[in-house]
């Protein structure tokens, strides 16, 4: 069957400080912030290495998006303790890294007829005068993909590497059965 070559390109992580943060302070002090409290309760910490965006809540809450590997949010949330311990929060506790979300990409060399698989897989959306990319869900594991004629597929919802590969691989199964029945 086709191999597949995934790419995570985005990893969206949670974790809680266990402390409260002053959001107006953080964002007096640190010229890499965002905070409009009257459009959004959180502050958004860009941060530069590797490239990411934090959003702070007062609660202490975090959630990480853009980073490309579980390594990547672990010194993302350090750089956020360090930035956040300038105004005097002293985080002494490792904080717990959720994983929420992957995004990856990548594709399957096929060409796939997306009128066949729109008909054949269940959980599929398709409608080609609004977006090129046929929509499937798969329920086990838990994953979206957005696939292309050309082969070409975004992967949404898995929460580690195990869950991508094994979405992957009843993605493979599921399009050769398909592929197979017409």
């Amino acid at each position: 069957m086709a191999k597949s070559n995934l790419k995570v390109q985005n990893i969206v992580a949670t974790t809680s400080l266990g402390k409260p943060v002053s959001l107006t302070k953080l964002a007096r002090t640190q010229s890499n912030t965002e905070y409009n409290p009257e459009q959004f309760p959180g502050l958004v910490l860009r941060i530069a290495k590797p490239k990411s965006a934090v959003l702070v809540f007062s609660s202490g809450n975090l959630v990480c998006t853009g980073t490309k590997s579980v390594a990547q949010v672990k010194q993302v949330i350090d750089e956020v303790i360090k930035q956040i311990g300038k105004i005097g929060v002293k985080i002494t506790d490792k904080p717990k890294i959720t994983v929420q979300n992957i995004v990856a990409s990548g594709s399957i060399d096929l060409n796939l007829n997306l009128n066949t698989l729109a008909l054949q897989l269940e959980n599929t959306e398709y409608e080609p005068e609004q977006f090129p990319g046929l929509v499937y869900k798969l329920v086990d594991p838990t994953a979206t993909f957005l696939l292309f004629s050309n082969g070409k597929l975004v992967c949404t919802g898995t929460k580690n590497k195990a869950q991508l590969d094994e979405s992957m691989k009843q993605l493979n199964k599921n399009i050769k059965e398909a592929v197979k029945g017409n």
